[in-house]
Formats: C-alpha cells, structure tokens, sequence
C-alpha cells in the first residue's frame, strides 16, 4: 500500500497487517534540527488520533498522533541515540514505531501523497 498522510503531518506505511509509521518531510523541515524523540513502549493500544510519541527540536517539543488504532509492536530504537535521522530520512530510516493495526480500513480516510501534497499548499 501506498503511504498515507494526516493533517497533522503524521506517515503510515502499511506491509500486511503492520504500518510503519513518523512524521511527513514536512514536519521535519518545520521542527528544525531533531535533539530528542520519546517513543511509546511496545505493547501499548494507541487510539487513531491520539497522542503516541513525543518529538522535541531546537525550536519546540510536538506530539505524534497514531494515523490509525492499533498495538504498537516495534519501535525504532536507532533514534535514542540518532534523533537526527529523522532529519535526514524522515519517511525512510527515520521511522517512528510499528502498529499492528485493529482497523485497517481507518487508512481510508488519510490522504494519499498527492492529496497531502496539495493540503501543504493550502498551508503557505
């Protein structure tokens, strides 16, 4: 499946019946240089729009809301150490956690890569 994005600028990458999920190139590029990332604890229920991490900048602390319900199941531990990645590959290696998801069919109401790019320019 193709990624699909949040207005709050979140990513889900589903593979089977677990998503990948961080924050969109864009929020990246708005927080500035990444200093720290508070991830949940695997085995923990996260409800779709809810809060479910915890990312802090140079310039400000934000929340990461789930794109959709779920138990998340991995969390990328790479980031303790290397909170910068999301700077540089923010929809690759800089993943946040994984979510097996209790509602897949959620991922229906999030905006394709197009549709998010076209809800950015309405940001300007």
């Amino acid at each position: 499946m193709a990624t699909r994005y949040t207005k709050d600028h979140e990513w889900i990458r589903l593979d089977g019946d677990v998503a990948t999920v961080g924050i969109s190139e864009h929020a990246q590029h708005a927080l500035g240089d990444i200093v720290y990332v508070e991830l949940p604890e695997i085995g923990t229920q996260v409800e779709q729009g809810g809060e479910a991490a915890v990312v802090e900048s140079v310039k400000a602390a934000s929340d990461v809301y789930a794109p959709a319900t779920g138990e998340v199941v991995a969390v990328n531990e790479s980031l303790d150490g290397a909170p910068a990645t999301i700077n540089e590959d923010a929809e690759g290696k800089g993943w946040f956690f994984r979510l097996r998801l209790s509602s897949p069919e959620q991922l229906n109401d999030l905006m394709s890569e197009e549709q998010y790019k076209k809800f950015l320019k309405t940001l300007e």
